[in-house]
Formats: C-alpha cells, structure tokens, sequence
C-alpha cells in the first residue's frame, strides 16, 4: 500500500513496485477497514507522515522522502512507527528489494545443496537428479539448477529435454534482483521438480552477477535446491557456493580418485564452509567409506550402494533415482530425513 498526495513520488513508487513485480494499492491518508493493517507492507510518503501519526502500530511500515538533509525525517519515522526510512532516488535498490520480499511473502530460505564430483565421471549430475526427484517426491518444493554448461544437460538425464521452459542462456544477463515466483514458474517442470539447465545451442558462459542473482531468486521461494556444479571454481561457481548451505563431494573408491578430490576440496573449501563427503564403491583393497573421509578431513555424509549405472546412465534409461525402492533413492531419501528440518518443509 502506498499513501502519498505528492504525485512524482507516486509515479516513482508506482515504477520501484512494478520492477519488483508488486501491485500497490494508492491512498491519501490512513484507510479505514483494516486497510492499513492488512497490506504485507506500507509505503508512507514523507508528505503524508503527518496525517498517518496515531495510526495502529505494525510492522513494515517505510517512510519514503526525497531529502538526505532533512534531519526532521527520523523524528517523523519514530513518530509513525516505521521499520526504516528510505530516502529516494539513492535508496530505489533497497526498496525494490524490500517490495519484491512483500510481495513474495519471503519466509524460510530453501535447503541449498551442491553435489561436487571428486573425480571426473564419478556420478555428481547423477546423483543431483537423484537427491532433487527424492525431494519432491517427498512434497517438498523443489528446484535443480545445473551449474556446469559442459555436461550434457540435467534436463536430458531427468527426459524432459523438450519440456516448455527457460534455460541458462536466458538468465545469462541477469543483474540485480530476479522475483523468485516469476523465475520458478518460468522454467521448466518435469517430475514434479522446476529445472533449470542449458539449451542445446552453443555454451554460454554465466556471469557470476547472474549466477547470484538467479540462485537468491531460488533460495527465497523456500524448500529446496539441488545444485550440480563442475570441478573448476571460476567466477559464477563461487558465487554458487557462497549461497549453499551444504555441498556433497562424491567420491569414487580409489587411490587416484581421492588424490584428486584432495584438490576439489582443497579449492572448494575455500568458499564453502560445510563440504561433506559421499562415498561410493567398489573400494580399492583397503579402502572403505571412513578411510577416503578421513584422508580427505571431511566429514562423511554417508556410503552410496554400488551401482554400476551410476555414472554411466543410457538414452532411454529412467531418471537416475526415479525408482523409490532401488538403492540410489533410498540413499538420497536417507539424506533428506537427516538434514532436513520440519519447518523447512515447502
């Protein structure tokens, strides 16, 4: 809601609301009926700061004004029982933000995942797929991303390569704050699960400023995010890994494997804090699950059951976890159960 006579700044609002994808309702003074209690969020302008005093406190309210040097706007916030002022053009940033979150009903960000491969071919896009189908087939909302745009596209392993939808090559000038509703109905939905992943044109290389923009939008609409991301950490996988909350480095059993998952890790955990390690055979003589994890210094999140199909899926094979009784789904449904918590159900 906005209250204001000063018709400039209504037009500005106006404009702030429709960049963060919001509708305002427009009024002059306090409306009666609730009116200023129901609204997720109240924009006051500083014209208007006199005739809303007395009004019922509640949060979200913002005094918006035109004056950095006015020193009368404070006292005028304190005196209406507004959260913050915001002073207009050099805080339009932040007051899109804050509209786009009202609008959007932000609550509880997503469970972020990423699934690292310590080797190359050791399973990582396989096991992404499989810990995304695991966690909307628990009713979870659920997003994967796929963050490497030379792998053969996440799309194509779940068989929704032609499934309606945006890939990476439409975010890929993304600046600034993308509405997190606008993004999850725009890509596509197969099993359940959003996708988003690469087309089948030429590879496009994803700024670092879209890879933040387009995994925040993610994170606000809640439940959960799957991230497959490559072994090299360049700009766009840093800034990745800076929004998960945890990230899975699945490691094969062997000397040559865990020799270079050292190095992943090595380079990952300078960005990311929570790395734990997934462990899969067969094992080289002497090795096991808490071997590999101790010489990585990791903790382990758990041993995958052998399946020899796991880094090798075929054209016209289900998805990789699609059967909720095989060992794969059982692992990642295991998985679930153990990180995630009650309130962060979608």
């Amino acid at each position: 809601m906005i209250v204001t006579e000063d018709l400039a700044l209504l037009d500005d609002l106006l404009r702030l609301c429709a960049a963060a994808g919001a509708d305002a309702e427009v009024h002059h003074t306090v409306p009666e009926r609730g009116g200023w209690t129901d609204p997720p969020l109240v924009l006051v302008g500083d014209d208007a700061a006199a005739r809303c005093r007395g009004a019922t406190r509640r949060p979200g309210v913002l005094l918006v004004g035109r004056d950095p040097d006015d020193p009368g706007v404070w006292r005028r916030a304190v005196e209406l029982g507004a959260d913050d002022v915001l002073i207009l053009p050099g805080d339009e940033t932040r007051l899109v933000d804050r509209i786009a979150d009202a609008a959007e009903g932000v609550g509880r960000q997503a469970l972020t995942v990423g699934v690292i491969g310590g080797r190359g071919g050791a399973g990582a896009s396989t096991l992404a797929c499989a810990l995304a189908l695991a966690a909307a087939r628990a009713g979870r909302r659920t997003l994967l991303v796929d963050g490497d745009p030379l792998g053969g596209g996440l799309d194509v392993l779940l068989g929704g390569e032609r499934a309606e939808g945006r890939r990476w090559p439409d975010f890929a000038a993304s600046k600034g704050r993308v509405a997190g509703g606008a993004l999850e109905e725009s890509l596509p939905s197969v099993r359940g699960l959003r996708v988003l992943s690469w087309d089948r044109g030429d590879s496009v290389s994803v700024p670092p400023a879209a890879m933040r923009s387009v995994l925040a939008a993610a994170r606000r609409r809640g439940g959960v995010v799957v991230v497959d991301l490559p072994r090299r950490v360049d700009g766009a996988v840093a800034e990745a890994l800076a929004q998960l909350d945890l990230g899975l480095l699945l490691v094969p059993g062997e000397l040559r494997a865990v020799a270079a998952a050292h190095r992943v890790a090595s380079t990952v955990g300078m960005v990311l804090r929570d790395l734990r390690a997934v462990v899969r055979g067969p094992y080289a003589p002497g090795l096991d699950e808490r071997w590999i994890a101790d010489a990585l210094r990791l903790p382990l999140a758990g041993e995958l059951p052998y399946d020899p199909g796991l880094s090798a899926a075929r054209d016209g094979d289900p998805p990789p976890g699609a059967d909720a009784r095989g060992g794969l789904a059982r692992f990642c449904t295991a998985f679930w159960e153990r990180v995630l918590v009650p309130e962060r159900a979608a």
